[in-house]
């Protein structure tokens, strides 16, 4: 706690999400596990989307870390409803089942293809929350694409949230970062929990640097991501032998190719051309638009994609 740089970071983000207290951690499943933790007791359950990052890309984290169970909604693009969770909400006095105490949100959804949520249903949300004494959590770490994609502003996303993960080394380009941000009561351990996960370290004022200059500087430039974004959707949307684009919101686009078309011979021919996608599954592929990817690589791959006869 004594870094300068680290401390007006952390000071920084607290301030712009209108909460009191931000800590500084290397990766955002470790700030994402911090959280759970603060939330939860052992045996407790978490309230989350069959896609959410907490359930599918934490190693386990939650039952790990927490000894905590999730309970999973079957939601559309990684996004669910208030009254589902109210569905969701076991009997406080059924001893049989676990007690729910947290309800997680990530904004935007990775597997939803950078999904945006509706700031009304999240109100509403939060009022079944306030209703069931339930802690409130926002896996953040492509907030930054929701803020600008919606033109909404951080503090209203920290008047709703108990705790915040937001991500500074995706769409905000830095080497590494996350920061947890959080209301008084429950950050006053995060430190701790910190400490005990491994995530603790020295000398990362530079680390601090380089998030403080992409929040001056990369925050608003995520438009050109999104727009590009938007027209690798359209070149595919016009390809014979693709299925199915996803709705691309933001930076990222899931698309399908179909049935009888070659996944793998479609991703030799891109690879022949020094362009690799990544898989999700159930043949599903994903691109993800970001600062190191310039215009001159934009041009080049919708010149590809056009090109490509499978």
């Amino acid at each position: 706690k004594e870094d300068p740089t680290v401390n007006a970071l952390e000071e920084r983000l607290a301030k712009m999400f209108g909460k009191p207290k931000a800590l500084f951690f290397p990766t955002g499943t470790m700030a994402n596990q911090t959280a759970i933790k603060l939330h939860t007791n052992p045996g407790d359950q978490v309230i989350c989307d069959k896609d959410a990052h907490i359930y599918n890309y934490e190693g386990g984290g939650a039952s790990f870390n927490s000894g905590v169970s999730c309970k999973l909604l079957q939601g559309h693009r990684g996004m669910f409803t208030a009254e589902q969770v109210v569905e969701a909400i076991n009997p406080p006095d059924f001893y049989h089942s676990p007690l729910t105490a947290l309800v997680e949100v990530e904004n935007t959804a990775n597997r939803g293809g950078g999904s945006c949520w509706d700031f009304e249903e999240l109100k509403k949300i939060k009022s079944v929350c306030d209703t069931n004494n339930l802690g409130y959590h926002l896996d953040g770490a492509r907030i930054w694409n929701a803020l600008v994609a919606k033109q909404e502003t951080a503090t209203d996303y920290g008047k709703l949230f108990d705790t915040i993960s937001v991500c500074l080394s995706k769409g905000l380009g830095c080497p590494i970062g996350s920061v947890l941000i959080g209301d008084e009561a429950l950050m006053q351990h995060a430190i701790r929990i910190r400490k005990i996960l491994g995530g603790g370290m020295r000398q990362v004022g530079y680390l601090a640097a380089a998030g403080l200059y992409a929040l001056d500087n990369n925050i608003h430039r995520l438009v050109d991501d999104h727009n590009k974004a938007k027209e690798i959707g359209e070149v595919l949307n016009g390809l014979t032998f693709i299925k199915k684009v996803e709705p691309v919101e933001t930076n990222i686009i899931i698309f399908e190719l179909r049935q009888k078309t070659d996944e793998t011979k479609f991703l030799r021919l891109l690879e022949a051309n020094n362009i690799r996608l990544s898989g999700m599954g159930q043949g599903k592929l994903r691109i993800v638009t970001h600062l190191d990817y310039t215009d001159a690589m934009h041009d080049r791959f919708l010149s590809v994609l056009k090109q490509v006869k499978i």
